[in-house]
């Protein structure tokens, strides 16, 4: 009898079967709907890559022989010696990078070669090397980085000092011993290629993980529900989930995990964590550094999208996930779910799944988010760390009471005209409120805005980022005035899919509708009841869906004078307030949420009555009119008067007082707040109203 085989995965799989004539026609349906996307890479793109990093590679060694012969005067004969390697990892080491797409390194050293030593004369080196464009260093970061363009190829390089005299050529990275003697930067830095190999070592069938992994992150980024940095989920994340499917399945074909990823999934009790194996705690070498616990450490209690990378030291790699992102990759799950069901029923096509998403027809509101530099360089360094700060402004949009939902869109636009300047980029937040029946309802969203610009001034301040001419730019738009933001092809590509959306929508009802019929005469009274009140949750559902994409096809072009004015006001701009209200947890609006540095004191009823008043900022909400009627909800924007005798005065938050954050110094001191400029703002209240 044969032994048993053993199965990667914390659990043994579901099922060993495997697939089907069926299964393998519509993997091949799959590869071939991706082709047109630029999925997949020519051979001659690929050799180029392999250029790239070879010479790279052979910088980074000549360059730790300067560096042993300047720091340490060794011999000649043993420099050659000491090595040092530039690994891969992320999507490129995953075999699933796109065309286009950017090359994860990490620069390997022995011990005598410092980080100082990479962000000073390897990037002097780069500086001076005709190939590399765009090069820029944040070594500041949490995982400090060098970016560049070599060659044509984007690259973000890493750096780690191991405690070895010398770097073997075939090192492998996922040994636990080699985290002896590192400090946390270099520990962090390894994370990518350890977590990256493991991987890859604990999926059952590599090809078809590719293969799945590739459709699934082209399905991601076709939604904007792809990026770490804003909350989503990152290509690890991805990677970690169609891994996990694949352990549950190690013997079926593409199409098939395809169809199981969205069913597992879209069901997961979170905050349940996915992991690919159990956590470890203890290890021979006595290594202690933090592995995510919720028995242990209390702050990861509060993560709602726990996925545990699976090298140590085990971490959870969607802490950025807050409830409004959650809420939407969920939806969209659901979404996919139901496409690739029909896929496999005939009665649709892979490129079904693999439609746009229909953001700039999903909403009524927007908040548009502008970054801005005068020169390139400048812009380069201001566009990435406004990025990595929009998750706060979510984080304080979801703590408005009257919000219901805050969807930022991962991918920025540029400039739409000449006017707008060569250096700028512009995010979109989608914004959804809570509708209270027959009661007006006053939505001051001037509080969020300002404190979050008060956040990303002070700190780019602080790690010495702050250049002249760069600048945030927040505005509050609706619908009907995206056209002065976004290109018209994107927002065509928007409306095509809210009208098949809703097309597939009232297909769905009508199926639905058709199989409770079906099913009436055949169940018990009891069965029948359960029936009943499940089809009846699903059409109300269904009916809002199809109601939302018909309000969001009639969408107007024009824009009044009036409307003009409004948009040109509502602005929340400029040098930050001297101001301390951080906002640092996406998850302080849960229940029990403990209160301390980390998580803001709320405001209250009294302090949002007086602050709705002095705000410039103000969104009045109405019960809409039926749909019958045959119109969508009136828009107007009213703008008080301003007295002759009124002086510009700078804004002080009126709110509350804010406790300091965790990781931005304490600026309110007059000491080290007085070099800091202070935004003057107009004291003009606009309000917006729907009727």
């Amino acid at each position: 009898m044969e032994p048993a085989k053993n199965y990667p995965g914390i659990t043994s799989p579901i099922s060993l079967e495997g697939p089907k004539p069926v299964d393998l026609k519509l993997s091949e349906k799959l590869e071939e709907a991706m082709r047109p996307h630029g999925v997949f890479e020519s051979e001659e793109e690929m050799s180029h890559r392999m250029d790239v990093l070879h010479k790279i590679n052979t910088l980074v060694r000549e360059w730790i022989k300067d560096v042993s012969r300047q720091k340490n005067n060794y011999p000649e004969d043993k420099i050659d010696a000491f090595g040092g390697k530039v690994c891969t990892f992320g999507s490129y080491r995953l075999g699933v990078h796109t065309k286009g797409a950017d090359i994860d390194t990490l620069c390997v050293a022995p011990r005598h070669v410092d980080r100082s030593d990479f962000f000073s004369s390897f990037f002097e080196i780069l500086k001076n090397t005709p190939e590399v464009k765009d090069l820029r260093a944040v070594e500041e970061a949490f995982v400090p980085v060098i970016k560049m363009t070599f060659d044509g190829i984007e690259l973000d390089m890493l750096f780690a000092r191991l405690a070895l005299p010398q770097i073997p050529e075939e090192i492998d990275l996922r040994d636990e011993s080699l985290l002896k003697n590192l400090n946390e930067k270099c520990v962090r830095s390894l994370n990518g290629c350890r977590v990256t190999d493991e991987i890859l070592h604990l999926v059952p069938n590599q090809h078809s993980f590719r293969m799945t992994l590739r459709a699934i992150k082209l399905w991601a980024k076709k939604k904007g529900i792809y990026s770490n940095a804003l909350g989503f989920l990152g290509g690890v994340s991805w990677a970690m989930l169609v891994a996990r499917v694949c352990q549950l399945y190690p013997n079926a074909a593409p199409a098939t995990l395809l169809h199981k990823f969205f069913m597992i999934i879209h069901k997961w009790n979170w905050p349940q964590p996915v992991l690919l194996k159990a956590l470890v705690h203890e290890n021979k070498f006595n290594l202690s550094f933090p592995v995510w616990d919720p028995r242990v450490n209390t702050s990861d209690r509060f993560h709602l999208m726990p996925i545990i990378t699976p090298a140590y030291p085990q971490q959870n790699s969607t802490f950025n996930v807050t409830l409004s992102t959650r809420s939407i990759m969920t939806e969209e799950l659901k979404d996919g779910l139901e496409i690739v069901s029909k896929i496999y029923e005939g009665r649709e096509e892979w490129g079904a799944l693999f439609e746009p998403s229909n953001f700039f027809q999903k909403y009524k509101h927007y908040i548009v988010l502008t970054a801005s530099a005068v020169e390139e360089k400048d812009y380069l360094e201001w566009h990435g760390y406004v990025e990595s700060k929009i998750r706060l402004l979510v984080g304080n949009l979801e703590r408005n009471p009257c919000i219901k939902l805050a969807h930022v869109h991962p991918s920025p636009l540029g400039p739409l005209n000449e006017s707008d300047g060569e250096y700028l980029c512009r995010w979109f937040i989608g914004l959804t409120f809570v509708k209270i029946e027959n009661q007006n309802q006053n939505v001051d969203l001037t509080f969020d805005i300002q404190s979050f610009t008060n956040t990303v001034h002070k700190h780019a301040y602080h790690i010495n980022l702050m250049k002249d001419g760069m600048k945030v730019e927040i505005k509050h738009v609706k619908r009907r005035q995206l056209d002065l933001y976004v290109p018209p092809k994107i927002l065509l590509q928007s409306k095509r899919a809210a009208v098949a959306q809703e097309h597939r929508s009232s297909i769905g009802s009508a199926s639905k509708s058709e199989s409770n019929q079906t099913l009436h005469h055949s169940r018990s009274d009891t069965e029948l009841v359960r029936s009943n009140s499940m089809s009846v949750d699903l059409s109300e559902e269904i009916s809002q869906d199809a109601e939302s994409s018909r309000d969001s096809v009639k969408s107007g072009s024009e824009l009044s004078s009036t409307s003009k004015e409004a948009i040109n006001g509502d602005v929340v701009s400029g040098s930050p307030v001297p101001t301390d209200s951080v906002m640092q947890s996406p998850n302080s609006k849960r229940e029990a949420s403990p209160a301390g540095s980390e998580s803001p004191v709320k405001r209250s009823r009294s302090q949002d009555d007086q602050s709705a008043v002095e705000s410039p900022m103000n969104v009045d909400e109405i019960t809409p009119l039926k749909e019958e009627d045959g119109s969508e909800e009136k828009e107007e924007e009213q703008q008080e008067p301003e007295s002759e005798d009124k002086v510009e005065k700078p804004i002080v938050n009126q709110h509350v007082k804010r406790l300091p954050s965790a990781d931005v110094p304490d600026l309110m001191s007059p000491q080290t707040n007085q070099n800091l400029p202070v935004q003057v703002m107009s004291n003009k209240n606009i309000r917006l109203k729907l009727k």
